[in-house]
């Protein structure tokens, strides 16, 4: 039994798959070691050591880094509005005249954060249509291109949770019809749209599932697989395919 495991691993090691995510061999010697080492994220924030073509600044490579700083405003000017905001019913409603008619520059907050994430997610979609098209997700990609897809999600996630926080007629039929759709979904979709709404209708716990999800829980996700998917582009190199002598 412990044979047949063996060569089932080392045929898993062997797939492309693993050696996307795991550029490196066990650490069985002492330059495994170091290799494995020297491409530690937790390790290295940066790479120790990156390739030519990924530093080579292109018109295009202007999206992911502009998606990035979109995010940064939103995490800066998302901390400010916190200030004001409180995710009960009907509190939130009341929070949000107060920035458009009472806090000073309140107006001007609140539309940079809404008009900031309309913008990531379409910079994000053109910059996955562009990565696809230059054929971001061949070999050695492969696990950056699936990190990529996940913070597409993660920024989807986000800009659908903070929907609901204004708490307006608009943020409140737009979850309703959403969660309607999540219900339709075969087997499953009743109890996750019970889970979203934390009931069956959408009410104070919502607007609270919501918060915590939107500036806690999805913004630390983000944090995490931004900084990966930074970290593999520089390890990975451009969008052309890297020959045998770049692998490692």
């Amino acid at each position: 039994m412990g044979a047949s495991f063996h060569s089932a691993l080392q045929s898993l090691r062997a797939t492309r798959g693993w050696k996307s995510i795991f550029r490196h061999n066990s650490a069985v010697t002492n330059r495994a070691r170091s290799l494995a080492v020297r491409g530690n994220l937790l390790l290295h924030w940066l790479p120790v050591k990156v390739k030519d073509r990924s530093l080579r600044v292109r018109t295009t490579y202007y999206l992911g880094s502009m998606s990035l700083m979109l995010f940064v405003i939103l995490v800066v000017s998302g901390v400010l509005l916190m200030f004001y905001y409180h995710p009960t019913t009907p509190q939130a409603y009341n929070d949000m005249k107060d920035l458009r008619f009472v806090v000073t520059n309140g107006v001007l907050m609140r539309n940079l954060h809404r008009v900031a994430a309309q913008l990531m997610v379409l910079l994000v979609f053109c910059h996955m249509f562009h990565v696809f098209y230059r054929g971001g997700y061949k070999p050695p990609h492969e696990f950056n291109w699936v990190v990529g897809i996940v913070l597409l999600l993660l920024t989807l996630a986000l800009s659908y949770t903070g929907y609901l926080l204004p708490w307006d007629q608009l943020a409140f039929w737009a979850i309703t019809v959403g969660t309607n759709i999540i219900s339709s979904v075969p087997l499953i979709g009743n109890k996750v749209r019970f889970v979203v709404l934390g009931g069956h209708v959408v009410g104070e716990s919502t607007v609270l599932r919501f918060y915590v999800l939107h500036v806690i829980i999805l913004p630390l996700l983000a944090f995490l697989f931004i900084a990966l998917h930074i970290w593999r582009v520089q390890k990975d190199g451009g969008l052309t395919v890297a020959s045998k002598d770049d692998e490692g």
